[in-house]
């Protein structure tokens, strides 16, 4: 059974920066790619970054400028690094990963933007 293990959510002020984590449980070279979403109260849940195996991350343009997602694949984890935090970016964030033998979700992590 794939796991995958966020971490790094938490209270930050508008204007501050967090970084998420999410720890695969096999090799990240198992998945074609990953990815972080989140869902705020009420919302759909939407995508925030996608990396793949191979190339360029991928960003919707909503989420362009402050949100980068990072590989460390000696850990087999991702990184999403959040910075300029306003609050609406206030929601759960989960970690995705995506293998021939299925998608994963991690358990989410809740970000709240807040003074």
């Amino acid at each position: 059974q794939v796991q995958l293990v966020e971490s790094g959510g938490g209270l930050v002020q508008p204007g501050g920066s967090l970084r998420l984590s999410c720890t695969m449980s096999e090799s990240i070279f198992s998945f074609t790619n990953m990815g972080w979403y989140r869902q705020a109260p009420g919302k759909q849940r939407e995508l925030v970054a996608r990396i793949f195996k191979i190339g360029s991350p991928y960003y919707p343009d909503s989420m362009k400028g402050r949100f980068t997602v990072i590989r460390d694949n000696a850990k087999n984890t991702i990184y999403l690094q959040m910075n300029s935090l306003k609050p609406e970016d206030t929601a759960v964030y989960y970690c995705s990963a995506v293998g021939t033998s299925g998608d994963y979700w991690g358990q989410g992590t809740q970000v709240t933007v807040s003074s």
